[in-house]
This record gives structure tokens, sequence and C-alpha cells, in this order.
């Protein structure tokens, strides 16, 4: 006989009051709860040089810019997710542990999270109704990878290489792929997991 195990759901206010002592961070999706796997010095340097670069740029402004452990709430599908950077420009978007109104996030991809990170929660981040951006950037080689919203309600997926830059609309700024990567040593796709997917829209 096939072994069963209970698969228990958590509300959100559960959910809530457990992360603020957990040991490690967990993401929520639908009532089920996700424990978060420790990043890379790849992972650490990439999204560190993006949000420093952001935050920069943004000083004196009225945007927000988070790092890693800072969750978004998306209620069309009832998830919390920790992005890598999270931005948000609205004044009203104040919750202390969570935001609802980002207008641009940031994924640094892996081998465990690529799958992921160009599936689920690109499907679940267009569902943020303030989202202009999601950006997500590749650990293994210099590839900056951009889904776009456009003023007609549309998206749009731009993929930039290490000899060029990027426009990101949402903040307003330019910059160059190679200066993200500064200092990082990218190591191979580990050759036993398939080559991580390009889903263009």
């Amino acid at each position: 006989m096939a072994s069963r195990v209970p698969v228990y759901s958590m509300s959100v206010d559960e959910y809530l009051e457990a992360e603020k002592d957990a040991a490690m961070r967990h993401e929520y999706v639908a009532g089920q709860i996700f424990a978060m796997a420790g990043a890379s010095d790849a992972h650490n340097t990439i999204a560190l040089s993006f949000a420093s670069r952001v935050r920069s740029e943004l000083r004196g402004s009225s945007c927000r810019v988070y790092i890693s452990d800072m969750k978004v709430w998306i209620e069309a599908v009832q998830a919390f997710y920790y992005p890598d950077v999270v931005v948000t420009c609205d004044p009203e978007d104040n919750g202390e542990y969570s935001k609802t109104r980002p207008c641009l996030i940031v994924e640094v991809t892996s081998p465990t999270t690529t799958v992921m990170d160009h599936r689920e929660k690109l499907q679940a981040y267009r569902k943020i109704p303030s989202l202009r951006e999601y950006v997500m950037m590749a650990q293994h080689e210099m590839l900056v990878e951009i889904y776009r919203l456009d003023s007609r309600g549309h998206w749009w997926f731009e993929t930039y290489g290490p000899e060029q830059s990027f426009a990101l609309e949402s903040v307003n700024m330019e910059i160059a792929v190679k200066d993200l990567y500064e200092g990082v040593v990218l190591r191979p796709w580990p050759a036993s997991l398939p080559e991580p997917p390009t889903n263009p829209i």
C-alpha cells in the first residue's frame, strides 16, 4: 500500500506570525509553505550589485529598494515570495514585512530555482497590477532577461549579454550588464541538469 502523508494548510495570518520568528525564510503559496535554500556567493554578489546601483540612482526619490528579506504579497494567487531585489515607488506601499505594489522585481536564477523563476514566479508576478518589469539574472553566464509591460498592457521579452546595457523603464535608469557581474566567479551550468528555460511570452 502506498504511504499517505497529510498536507496541512496554513492561513495567511498563521504564516505571517510564524515567519517573524522562523530560523529560515519560507515562501507561501495557497496555504502551503516552502523553505528557501541558502544562496551562493555569486547569487549574493549579483543581487547586492543590482540593488546598490538602483538605490544609488533613486536616492532622494520616493522609491525604496529592498534585498532578499522583504516579502511580496500577490493576492491573485494567494502567495508570498521573497524576491532577490524589489523596488516600490508607491508611498502607500508601506507594509512593515511585505509589499504589495512593486514596480520592479529581480530574481537571480540558480540551477535549483530557474524553472520556478521562469514559470511559476513569472506568471504570479505578472498578476501584480503595479509591476512594470521583471528581471532575471543568470549565475552561470552574463545574461539578463527582462519581461516588460508596455503602456498598452502587453508584455515583451528581452535578453542582454555581457557587452550590452539595458534600460529599466520603471525606475528610469540604464545599467551595463558587465557592471552587475563585477567580481563574480561564473561557474559552469551543472551537466546533470537540463539547460535553463527561456520562455518568451
